[in-house]
């Protein structure tokens, strides 16, 4: 049961709101999209369909991550 404030919050304007928030929120922190589909009871293409703008953007921070991979295989 929500409270009061909680029932009056955007995220209480319709059903899916809160779960969307909370995909969106997975998403956002990095989880593979494969588990966040997985955990969502979704296919990859549903996520991809649903969340694709969230997913987008992300550029800057998965060049830093590939920069990462390469720069550790090259060490000895």
């Amino acid at each position: 049961m929500l409270t009061a404030s909680e029932a009056g919050s955007a995220l209480a304007a319709v059903p899916y709101s809160l779960r969307h928030a909370g995909i969106s929120l997975w998403i956002k922190s990095g989880v593979d999209p494969a588990e966040v589909a997985a955990r969502a009871g979704h296919s990859i293409a549903m996520l991809y369909r649903f969340y694709a703008k969230i997913l987008k953007g992300g550029q800057g921070h998965s060049n830093a991550l590939i920069d990462r991979a390469l720069d550790e295989d090259e060490r000895p």
